[in-house]
């Protein structure tokens, strides 16, 4: 589903499963002996990331070996640099980024800036990929209804620098603890051809498959794709996720913070807010006071 030597992106909505997804992709390539690199730059937290590997799977040796896997949490522009430094000698095999959303700010970079996502692209995620890497990026869906229909939020240059895959996830069954979830992966871009070549034709976006998590005794996770029956397609409504309403007053609670939002760790610890709620919430946030 993604293109190794490439910038690959993954984005939806909040919930939607699109880490789920980065990390079902890690501990599949882990899994048959590839190196993954997992750059968390929306805190997931180094224990929470390794938990879920290894309940996907993941031989927890594996993880404590550095020449397999490495996990960072960047706290500035410098220590990206220096994981980019640390690609270019290691090649791993698969880089995920979460997210896309908290890189660009380490730079001072906008969101909507086709030239400020570019440098980065450039300085950052290209490299990567041309050491041998599928960079795989997570990224947040655009809030309004008719740019929700082209992809992520921001900038168009986003979707243009993708030189491998984007894949649209939308939730179908809801990914709650202890019973999994599912979501349908929609291609948005294929560059080379080699995915959307077996997917159903006839939608603007044809179905690439449904993903499963599903949970089992124990904490295991099994995570699959199933691929499209002939003439499957995902539900083609592309309308808005988030309560627009909820999401104005959020942007307004925060716009009243002295000092203002700096993350989305920032928000989360000083509104006492859950991660999908921070994310949206900072990103509206930013938006707005971009072009203010």
């Amino acid at each position: 589903m993604f293109y190794a030597g490439q910038v690959n992106l993954l984005f939806g909505d909040p919930e939607s499963g699109k880490t789920w997804v980065a990390l079902a992709a890690a501990a599949e390539a882990l899994n048959a002996g590839q190196k993954v690199l997992v750059i968390d730059l929306d805190h997931n937290g180094v224990a929470s990331i390794a938990a879920r590997l290894v309940a996907l799977g993941v031989d927890p040796k594996t993880l404590g070996d550095l020449e397999r896997f490495r996990y960072i949490e960047p706290e500035d522009r410098g220590d990206v640099y220096d994981v980019v430094d640390d690609c270019a000698d290691w090649s791993p095999d698969l880089v995920v980024v979460d997210s896309l959303g908290e890189l660009l700010p380490l730079f001072g970079s906008s969101s909507n800036s086709a030239d400020d996502f570019t440098v980065v692209h450039t300085a950052v995620l290209k490299k990567m990929a041309m050491a041998g890497a599928a960079v795989l990026l997570i990224d947040h869906l655009a809030k309004g209804s008719e740019s929700r229909t082209f992809g992520p939020g921001g900038t168009g240059a986003k979707r243009r620098a993708i030189g491998g895959t984007s894949i649209r996830v939308r939730v179908k069954d809801a990914f709650t603890p202890g019973s999994g979830g599912a979501a349908y992966l929609t291609v948005n871009k294929d560059r080379h051809g080699g995915l959307r070549q077996h997917c159903p034709t006839g939608d603007r976006e044809p179905l690439a498959g449904v993903f499963h998590l599903r949970s089992f005794t124990g904490g295991v996770l099994l995570a699959e794709t199933i691929p499209p029956a002939e003439g499957e397609s995902a539900p083609s409504d592309f309308g808005i996720g988030a309560n627009p309403e909820r999401v104005a007053a959020d942007v307004n609670a925060l716009t009243a913070l002295d000092p203002p939002p700096t993350s989305k760790r920032d928000v989360q610890q000083r509104m006492k807010w859950g991660s999908d709620r921070a994310v949206v919430a900072l990103d509206e946030y930013r938006r707005r006071h971009e072009n203010t």
